[in-house]
């Protein structure tokens, strides 16, 4: 088999990808002159990256399984669509040797590393052993062929607790449990795989002591056919959940000369090691014993090009310097590139695709600059509580001054077949500062309604004073959330009523509101467990009187040219979008706050009073059923699991919230489900 880097330009692309990723992929192939061809299931065929690349061809299917993930219907594309190379992108086949190989076998060029280093590093375990032998600092753990519970949790007992489980194939913290203590790991252990049998066909698990409060820190490592490798400096990804990535950044604040030039060295000696060839990602666990004098320094110049910056000796510490651990090195192009991309001004799409041409690296290592500070923020269909949505998005509007790589438009549809990632937001500054204020802007000018996002979550955590002053670790989330959370339904409140005359002028049209009329209309509004009671009385040309028990509010609403409202309550003015989504159901915005609202006015107000606690528990988003483990007549304590969902991916627990005895249980494993669907009812 063949895995020799062509030589040959390419002329036509074929993406085994789709949203996001595809566009941009498809952006630099049409500027670089190369025709592309784009790839798609049922679920995508009106989606942007299907219009906009030169030709494309359909896989079949609603799921990746039987779409993204088939090899043998992308090569068959590829074919018929006359394709000389192929690129990955990230996710589905991205990190497969075997999809690798068979592109090569095909005769195509693979824009990506040779088969035989993504089997070398794409396996968590050999990873490790690689770069134990290359001295790369790794945490202690076990990555043994004994892959028993039993067998595990001696393991277990050797590494100590706390321990990370992690799938030793894939990656996106798919198949990664925290375990703190040895009566958990039982369930971490079974958990973990099924849900890496599930996303990468292997249920292989490793075992590693965990650092509680690290940083997540990546490196950026391009490597040539003609054995030269370099890095592009370092990312920091600590904002997590679920062991994925939320926020990245570049430079880290963490990050100082001496350390990105130690990490920098760790991460080219592995590539180089496992003959790595285009673009890749060697991923770190940093603890710093005190913040780095220096933070953020450009890296030091004058390095010989194909050496690695530091010489032989990969690890010196100095007496005080952080310590950092590979976590694993992902073989692709990863999601937050585009950081990098803005502190280099490089294109690294653009050499992925010449380096699999057989070109040489365009910079030497002390020809890579970095300036000013970058931020990336992904934006996700999900709630604020991490939990995916999908639906249709009935209103969109991108920033105006930020770097916006997406699929979304308006009237499209997201699916729950793929990941909850809607896109990302990229701005650069000329310092961190700069650039954390320049994104939160953009977040206030992004406009998703149709379902819910965590746009407002993501610029409160851009807001938050630990990420201000470059603290945030990976438990900024688990030690913060909460009063994130908090500190948007306060907000929340406070425009309510805004909120609830923008619907009212929105579903009226604005017509009923230009001339004046004597009789007052009653509005009863529901946010949560919220019910707001207003009476709004028309006065003409766009004004309003609005009583809410005792006050009086003096109300002016005014269409922009763009379909934006201006609402004035009281002489402060807000920006306003509403659009309905089903029945009674409004998704609001007012300036950078999300709203969800319930027109119930004409509802029986004694059915909006806060009642006895809920009978039923229902889906909180589409999904599959993946395991129930209760039966009815079964009592249930608060926090006990009672379902396992699997969305957009990921597999997510339904809990108890309060004591009860299971009367009902309405679904089955396998079966799919919907938000509001009914799951089981609880017993008076």
């Amino acid at each position: 088999m063949s895995t020799t880097t062509p030589t040959a330009p390419i002329s036509c692309l074929l993406i085994a990808n789709r949203g996001e990723i595809a566009r941009r992929i498809i952006r630099t192939a049409h500027r670089m002159g190369i025709a592309t061809v784009a790839v798609y299931s049922d679920a995508d065929a009106q989606a942007l990256h299907v219009q906009e690349a030169g030709s494309a061809v359909a896989l079949g299917g609603m799921l990746s399984a039987d779409s993204y993930l088939r090899i043998d219907k992308l090569l068959a594309a590829a074919k018929a669509a006359g394709a000389d190379a192929v690129h990955p992108g990230y996710g589905f086949l991205s990190e497969n040797a075997d999809f690798a190989q068979a592109v090569i076998d095909a005769g195509l060029t693979w824009v990506g590393p040779p088969p035989s280093a993504i089997r070398a590093l794409g396996n968590k375990a050999a990873a490790k052993q690689l770069a134990l032998a290359r001295n790369v600092p790794c945490l202690p753990g076990y990555q043994g062929a004994d892959q028993s519970n039993e067998g595990l949790a001696a393991e277990a007992e050797k590494v100590g607790y706390p321990l990370m489980v992690k799938a030793t194939a894939g990656g996106g913290g798919r198949g990664m449990r925290l375990v703190t203590d040895a009566s958990a790991l039982q369930a971490a252990l079974d958990s973990a795989r099924s849900e890496a049998l599930s996303s990468f066909g292997s249920g292989d698990l490793l075992l590693e002591r965990a650092l509680l409060n690290p940083r997540h820190v990546e490196v950026q490592v391009f490597a040539d056919a003609h054995g030269d490798c370099i890095h592009l400096g370092e990312r920091d990804c600590s904002v997590q959940r679920r062991h994925q990535k939320l926020i990245e950044e570049s430079p880290s604040p963490a990050v100082n000369a001496d350390l990105r030039e130690r990490m920098g060295a760790c991460a080219v000696a592995l590539a180089q090691a496992a003959g790595y060839v285009g673009a890749g990602t060697v991923e770190f666990l940093v603890e710093a014993a005190s913040p780095p004098a220096g933070a953020a320094e450009p890296a030091s110049p004058g390095r010989r090009r194909g050496t690695p910056p530091g010489g032989s000796v990969l690890h010196e510490v100095k007496s005080g310097a952080a310590q950092f651990f590979l976590m694993e090195m992902n073989t692709r192009l990863q999601v937050e590139h585009p950081v990098t991309e803005a502190v280099t001004g490089l294109d690294l799409v653009e050499w992925q695709l010449r380096i699999a041409q057989g070109e040489s690296l365009p910079l030497r290592q002390e020809e890579i600059t970095f300036s000013g500070h970058a931020i990336e923020v992904r934006l996700c269909a999900e709630d604020e509580n991490f939990s995916p949505h999908a639906g249709r998005v009935q209103h969109f509007m991108e920033p105006a001054h930020a770097r916006f790589d997406h699929a979304l438009q308006a009237a499209g549809e997201v699916t729950p077949f793929y990941d909850s990632m809607l896109g990302k937001l990229i701005v650069r500054g000329a310092t961190r500062a700069q650039a954390i204020d320049r994104l939160i802007a953009a977040l206030a000018g992004t406009q998703v309604l149709g379902l819910p996002t965590n746009r407002a979550f993501l610029a409160a955590c851009l807001a938050h004073p630990v990420f201000r002053a470059g603290q945030a670790l990976i438990p900024f989330l688990a030690e913060h959330g909460d009063g994130i959370r908090k500190t948007l339904q306060h907000g929340q409140t406070q425009v309510l009523l805004p909120a609830a005359v923008g619907m009212y002028f929105q579903g009226s049209g604005g017509a009923a509101l230009a001339l004046p009329c004597p009789f007052g209309k009653a509005l009863r509004v529901v946010h949560g467990e919220q019910v707001l009671a207003i009476t709004v009385t028309e006065t003409g040309a766009g004004g309003l009187e609005v009583s809410s028990g005792t006050q009086q509010h003096a109300v002016v609403c005014v269409r922009g040219s763009d379909g934006r409202m201006r609402v004035t309550v009281d002489g402060l003015s807000h920006t306003v979008q509403a659009c309905q989504v089903t029945g009674g159901r409004w998704h609001v915005q007012v300036g950078e706050t999300e709203v969800w609202l319930r027109d119930a006015s004409f509802e029986p107000a004694a059915g909006l009073t806060p009642g006895n606690q809920s009978m039923e528990l229902r889906a909180p988003f589409n999904g599959k059923v993946i395991a129930v483990q209760v039966s009815a007549g079964e009592s249930v304590r608060r926090g006990d699991t009672l379902l396992v969902i699997e969305s957009m991916k990921l597999e997510h627990a339904v809990c108890a919230t309060r004591d009860a005895v299971v009367a009902v249980v309405a679904v089955a494993p396998g079966q799919q489900t919907a938000p509001g669907q009914v799951l089981l009812r609880f017993e008076a």
